[in-house]
């Protein structure tokens, strides 16, 4: 799928696969210009692909220290992965920004 859209420019490229029943899961995405990691939380139970931007990630990742989360980047993709650990799937709600997000719980 990745090659499909290697026409539109330079491209990073990062792949994630676990084991999940019978098979693989891959999750995969190209992203141009600016490395844009798949990113994991402590335990490795939980796994993000983003692209796009949160604007508000700074006042999210204050009130996240707060909770006492602990960050190892100071990137966005990282506060939605534990804004989702902490709100679920409502932590959406939250976000002010243009995205495309998959997580992959383990």
């Amino acid at each position: 799928m990745l090659e499909m859209i290697g026409h539109r420019g330079p491209m990073d490229l990062d792949l994630y696969r676990s084991k999940c029943g019978p098979g693989e899961c891959p999750s995969q995405h190209h992203r141009s210009r600016h490395r844009q990691p798949t990113i994991c939380n402590e335990d490795e139970s939980l796994w993000i692909v983003f692209n796009g931007e949160i604007f508000n990630y700074i006042e999210l990742r204050q009130e996240l220290d707060k909770r006492g989360h602990h960050f190892r980047t100071k990137s966005d993709t990282e506060i939605i992965l534990h804004m989702y650990e902490e709100f679920g799937p409502d932590c959406l709600k939250q976000l002010n920004g243009q995205f495309a997000i998959a997580i992959w719980i383990t």
